[in-house]
C-alpha cells in the first residue's frame, strides 16, 4: 500500500503458509529476507497445524520501504522485479525455505460517474486494453510459444491478457511479471462451474478449496489485476459468498468483481463491467454511435469483437484443404465457431454489400484483412477517444486454439495480419486518430508525461486522390488525455464515393511521430438497432466501399537489408509507390526463401497505404536468438500491388543507404 500519492513509500506486508506435518508441537523462527530487509519471529505450531503467519508494516518497520523501485504495467514504466526467501528453521536448521518474486505495486478499482469500473496501478489510471486467452486445445504447453505471444502482446501496445479458461503455468504468470502485462483470471465460462442449479453435494466445497489453492499460486504476481468470481454471469448468493472468504483467507490483495458480466448481485451489488457483444461483424462506426446501450465505448467491456479475422492465404492452405480452397463452401465452417457463430453468413454478407464480392482466393483474403484492419482500429480508437468515461476493452479474442477463421488479433500459426496492425495502429502510445461520429482528429496521449509543440496534419482526397482539405494545428498533450485538434467539415467528405483521410503528428522537433490513414464512404453503415442480440447489431444500410476494387493496380519497388546488433536481428525494407494510384494496404512478410515458410517477425508497421511516388522505410525485428537463413526474402504485396518478392542478401548495401533519413 502506498499511503501517500507521491509513491515514495510503500507499505508492505508479507504472508507465509506454514504446515507442522509432525504429531508433535514445534518452535521455530520464521525469517524474511529481501534487498536490505532481514527480519524474523519466533513461530509455534501445534500438531498438524496449518496457519497463516503475517509480517505487517506496523510491527516490522523495516517493511516501510522508503523510495521503492516499482513495478509498472508497459509501458507506464519499469517492471521491477524483487526476490523474496522466507525458511522456517528449528533446533539450528533450516526444515523449509522458499523463494518468490514479486513487485512492488498496488492495484484498487472504483466507479466513474456513469458506473464504469475504473482500474488504478499504483493510483494512476489505466484504460484496460486486451485480448481474450485461448490456451491450446490439446493443453499443450511451449514456452517458446508463450514468449512470442507476449512479444506480440507488447508489440501492439495492448496491457492486458483476460483469462476463461483453465488457468495458465507458472511460466505464462512469470512471463506476464516481466513483460508487464497484466491479467484479469477468473472462473471458466460454460461447464460445470457455472452450472450451479446441477451441482451436487460437495461441489461447492471443492470449488472453494480449488478458488484458495489458486489464489495462493497467483496473489504474489504483480500482474495480475482482478479476479472474476463468475464469467458470463454472477453465481448465487452462496456461492458468491464462499468465494469471497475464499479470498479473503488467502489474502487476495487486488480488486474481484462478481462476474464479467453487468448482472448486479445482492451482496457486490453492479459490477462496473458489462458483457453485450458484438461478436460479429459490425462496420467501423459502430464502436462510436452505440453511446450507451451495447457493445460502444463506454464502460468497460470484458469481451467484444468485430468478429472474423481471416488468416493470410498461406495460413489458409495449411488448414484447409487444397480442393476445398476456393470458392468457399462448408468445409469452412469447420473452422468457424459454434452456436450462433457456425458459419461466417453475417461476415460474407456484410463483404459483399460493402466490398463486393470476392473474385478470388487473393481478393477475398485482401478484402478481408481492410475490414479487419479498419475494424479492429475503430474499436480500440473509439474506446481510447472516450476515456475515461470507458475505462477497458478486451478484445475477443487474442489467439486461437487452434486454426480457426473467427476471433484472434494473430493466428493459430502465430501470423499477423490486418487485424493485428490496426490494434497496434490504434494503441499508439501517442497516436493521432479519426473520429467517425464527429469527425474530430484527435490526439491520445496513454503515458504519464506532456507533450508540448505538437503538430497536427489532417488531409483529406477524393477517390482520385485529389485534395479536397488541409488543415495544421498546433496542440499541447497533457498526461493520459485526449485532446481535439481539427473538425473536419462535413462537404469535405462529400461527392466522392469514398474518401481518404490522411494524419500526421510531429514532435516539436518536427520528427513524425504517429500517422494514421482512413477510407471512409460516401454513406456510413445505418443500424435496426431493435433486432440487436448478444452476437451483434445488424445494419439496415451497409456503407459502400466497393470502388476499392477499381483501384488502379500499382507496382512498387522495394529492396531489403539486414542489421545484426546484439544478437538480434532486424530487416529494414524500403518500399518505393512507383504508380500513378494509392498503394492501398502495403503487406510485408518475411520468408526464409523465395518459396519459404514465413518468419515470425514484428514489423514496426504493416498494412499502410502509399500516395504516389512516397516511399517508406520499415523495420521487421526477430524474436531474440531466432535467425534467418541467407536465403530469407521479404514478399511484398497489397490490396491493388503487383506482388514482388524481394532477397534481402542481394539488396543489403542499396537498402541500408536508403532507409537513412525515412520515416
Amino acid at each position: 500500500h502506498f499511503p501517500e500519492q507521491s509513491l515514495a513509500r510503500a507499505d508492505l506486508t508479507v504472508r507465509a503458509e506454514l504446515q507442522n506435518s509432525a504429531d508433535h508441537p514445534v518452535k521455530g523462527e520464521l525469517q524474511v529476507i529481501f534487498g536490505n530487509v532481514r527480519i524474523k519471529q519466533p513461530v509455534e505450531l501445534k500438531a498438524g497445524e496449518n496457519r497463516t503467519v503475517e509480517f505487517d508494516s506496523e510491527q516490522f518497520p523495516a517493511l516501510h520501504v522508503e523510495h521503492p523501485k516499482l513495478w509498472w504495467p508497459a509501458p507506464l514504466g519499469p517492471q521491477t522485479l524483487h526476490q523474496l526467501t522466507v525458511s522456517f528453521s528449528s533446533e539450528g536448521r533450516v526444515s523449509d525455505q522458499q523463494t518468490a518474486r514479486f513487485g512492488i505495486r498496488e492495484v484498487t478499482s472504483e466507479f466513474t460517474e456513469k458506473g464504469g469500473r475504473l482500474f488504478r496501478v499504483n493510483g494512476r489510471r489505466i484504460l484496460i486494453r486486451g485480448g481474450g486467452w485461448s490456451p491450446d486445445m490439446f493443453l499443450r504447453h511451449s514456452r517458446e510459444r508463450l514468449e512470442t505471444d507476449f512479444r506480440y502482446v507488447r508489440d501492439m501496445n495492448l496491457n492486458t491478457i483476460r483469462l476463461e479458461g483453465k488457468l495458465e503455468s507458472d511460466d505464462f504468470f512469470e512471463m506476464a511479471d516481466e513483460h508487464g502485462v497484466l491479467v484479469m483470471a477468473g472462473w471458466c465460462c460454460c461447464d460445470h462451474w457455472e452450472h450451479w442449479d446441477k451441482w451436487k453435494p460437495g461441489d461447492l466445497e471443492v470449488a472453494s478449496d480449488s478458488l484458495r489453492t489458486q489464489i495462493l499460486r497467483l496473489r504474489n504476481h504483480p500482474s495480475m489485476l482482478v479476479w472474476l468470481n463468475g464469467s458470463d454471469g454472477p453465481p448465487p448468493v452462496n456461492v458468491e459468498q464462499a468465494y469471497i472468504q475464499a479470498l479473503k483467507d488467502s489474502h487476495w490483495p487486488n480488486p474481484y468483481l462478481s462476474s464479467a458480466s453487468a448482472t448486479p448481485t445482492t451482496l457486490t451489488g453492479p459490477s462496473g463491467v458489462k458483457m453485450s457483444g458484438p461478436y460479429d461483424f459490425v462496420a467501423p462506426n459502430y464502436w462510436y454511435v452505440d453511446t450507451d446501450k451495447h457493445g460502444g465505448a463506454f464502460s468497460f467491456n470484458t469481451e467484444t469483437s468485430p468478429g472474423p479475422a481471416i488468416p493470410i492465404a498461406k495460413c489458409l492452405k495449411k488448414m484447409l484443404p487444397a480442393d476445398h480452397l476456393w470458392p468457399i463452401d462448408d468445409v469452412w465452417n469447420f473452422h468457424a465457431g459454434g452456436e450462433s457463430f457456425k458459419n461466417m453468413s453475417v461476415y460474407h454478407e456484410a463483404m459483399k454489400a460493402s466490398y463486393g464480392d470476392p473474385t478470388s482466393l487473393d481478393d477475398y483474403v485482401n478484402k478481408s484483412q481492410a475490414m479487419a484492419y479498419d475494424g479492429e482500429r475503430a474499436m480500440f480508437e473509439s474506446y481510447a477517444r472516450n476515456k475515461y468515461e470507458s475505462t477497458g476493452v478486451i478484445q475477443w479474442m487474442l489467439n486461437n486454439a487452434w486454426p480457426s477463421l473467427i476471433w484472434h488479433l494473430y493466428d493459430y500459426y502465430q501470423q499477423p495480419a490486418g487485424g493485428y496492425y490496426g490494434t497496434k495502429k490504434a494503441c499508439e502510445s501517442l497516436h493521432v486518430q479519426y473520429s467517425y461520429d464527429d469527425r474530430s482528429v484527435v490526439v491520445v496521449n496513454n503515458l504519464d508525461k506532456k507533450y508540448s509543440g505538437l503538430k497536427v496534419t489532417a488531409q483529406v482526397f477524393d477517390f482520385d486522390l485529389k485534395e479536397r482539405f488541409s488543415r495544421a494545428a498546433n496542440i499541447d498533450a497533457g498526461e493520459d488525455s485526449v485532446q481535439r485538434a481539427i473538425t473536419i467539415p462535413a462537404e469535405a467528405l462529400q461527392g466522392s464515393e469514398i474518401s481518404f483521410v490522411r494524419l500526421a503528428l510531429h514532435d516539436a522537433a518536427g520528427k513524425l511521430v504517429s500517422s494514421n490513414f482512413y477510407w471512409l464512404p460516401a454513406k456510413h453503415t445505418e443500424y435496426d438497432w431493435a433486432k440487436t442480440d448478444f452476437t451483434h447489431t445488424p445494419a439496415s444500410f451497409h456503407e459502400d466501399m466497393k470502388r476499392l476494387s477499381q483501384l488502379p493496380r500499382v507496382r512498387v519497388h522495394a529492396s531489403a537489408a539486414r542489421e545484426t546488433k546484439n544478437s538480434e536481428e532486424s530487416i529494414h525494407v524500403t518500399v518505393r509507390n512507383s504508380g500513378k494510384g494509392l498503394a492501398f494496404q502495403v503487406s510485408l512478410q518475411l520468408t526464409n526463401s523465395k518459396a519459404g515458410d514465413l518468419v515470425q517477425a514484428t514489423w514496426e508497421d504493416n498494412y499502410f497505404e502509399l500516395m504516389p511516388g512516397e516511399s517508406r522505410t520499415v523495420t521487421a525485428r526477430l524474436a531474440p536468438a531466432q535467425k534467418i537463413g541467407d536465403k530469407a526474402a521479404v514478399e511484398v504485396g497489397g490490396f491493388n500491388i503487383e506482388p514482388i518478392v524481394v532477397s534481402i542478401a542481394q539488396t543489403q548495401g542499396a537498402a541500408l543507404q536508403s532507409s537513412k533519413g525515412t520515416n
